[in-house]
């Protein structure tokens, strides 16, 4: 079966993919994400994007992100649009949260939530130092024999797909350097676990319509299944083949996180991209401290 075959065959699962890309279309990380300098991570994120399939836009999608000294939180919402909505409805809903401790992140809860016209997919868990301890996938994945199991094994030391795509740069100088980049992450989505490996490719100036205009680190994206995937599906065959997947990180105001601006992927029908039209962020300041319930 040849690799749009196979797309087109797979309509419903390709669609919820489509819709949760608005989500969390990247994920980079393993284990908890280290931020050099903790007192320095606070900032917020508020963005929008629009995804595009060969110049035809198909969704768009907004992600706020707020990042405090002992906290974190995450949300992105996105919907169907454009040449799809003519087929079908669809939507998306992510929750991400976390600790900060020590300049680390934790994730400790991942909710999401994707309609494509009469189905629902629902993913929830719950995470504590990297792994997870509860999560619940409905509906299940179909049954298979070519499926690669998932074991407990493969749900430690993993990041949800929505923390993941925070993207700490270690030191305390420049951020847009070479070292943004390479890294090798073990993301766990409630139904497959896999490997990103990224590694640096350029620097490039960008330039959205509201907010934003600088710098950011382009990366190359290589994708590895390790569990929960039919290794003969032409779509997961075709997705190890890709040697041109590109995320493009541009900062978080405040903190040394980056996150995807811009990410593009080539399909059997096209360019796909994901991309930032308004991206807005504002550093906040550290809370006071406190001794026996007020603020000193």
């Amino acid at each position: 079966m040849d690799v749009q075959t196979d797309m087109l065959r797979s309509q419903p699962y390709l669609g919820s993919r489509i819709v949760r890309a608005t989500a969390a279309l990247t994920a980079f990380a393993a284990g908890t994400l280290a931020i050099c300098d903790g007192a320095a991570a606070q900032g917020r994120l508020e963005a929008q994007y629009t995804l595009t399939l060969a110049g035809l836009t198909f969704g768009s999608g907004t992600w706020q992100v707020e990042v405090r000294d002992d906290q974190y939180n995450a949300t992105v919402n996105g919907t169907i649009g454009g040449v799809l909505q003519v087929l079908t409805s669809g939507g998306a809903s992510t929750v991400a949260r976390g600790t900060v401790s020590r300049g680390h992140l934790a994730g400790t809860g991942y909710a999401s939530t994707v309609t494509y016209g009469k189905r629902q997919d629902e993913v929830r868990m719950s995470m504590s130092n990297g792994t997870v301890k509860e999560f619940v996938a409905e509906p299940p994945s179909w049954p298979s024999f070519e499926r690669v199991p998932l074991t407990e094994a493969h749900r430690r030391n993993i990041i949800d797909p929505m923390t993941a795509s925070l993207i700490p740069v270690s030191g305390n100088g420049d951020i847009f350097v070479p070292e943004a980049c390479p890294r090798k992450l073990s993301i766990f989505d409630g139904r497959m676990r896999y490997d990103l490996s990224l590694s640096f490719k350029r620097l490039e100036k960008v330039r959205s319509e509201k907010g934003y205009q600088g710098n950011v680190v382009v990366c190359s994206v290589y994708f590895t299944p390790v569990a929960g995937h039919i290794p003969t599906r032409s779509t997961i065959r075709y997705l190890i083949s890709l040697r041109d997947m590109e995320v493009s990180l541009a900062p978080i105001a405040g903190t040394r996180l980056m996150v995807p601006y811009r990410v593009t992927i080539p399909t059997p029908f096209g360019l796909g991209i994901m991309q930032a039209t308004q991206f807005m962020s504002v550093p906040l300041p550290a809370r006071a401290a406190t001794m026996g319930g007020k603020s000193q």
